[in-house]
């Protein structure tokens, strides 16, 4: 009885290891997203003349980093 209860301790374990990183996979992707759409709002606004080139700079930087980080994933559909 004791074997059954610790394998079924250990599913419920990776079970829960796994839903953790599907729930981190989806809150890195929604970031990247977000980063994305910084860039390109910050990219809009330098285009049409109210924003700057030092604020694009830092949108890319930023989602260059996040790709160092966690990869380009979120890039892909």
């Amino acid at each position: 009885m004791a074997g059954f209860l610790d394998r079924a301790k250990e599913q419920a374990q990776s079970a829960l290891d796994q839903g953790r990183q599907k729930v981190d996979d989806v809150q890195q992707q929604r970031a990247g997203n977000d980063l994305l759409k910084k860039l390109g709002a910050a990219y809009y606004a330098e285009r049409s003349g109210s924003g700057s080139p030092e604020a694009t700079r830092n949108a890319l930087s930023a989602l260059e980093a996040h790709i160092s980080a966690h990869g380009d994933g979120f890039l892909r559909p």
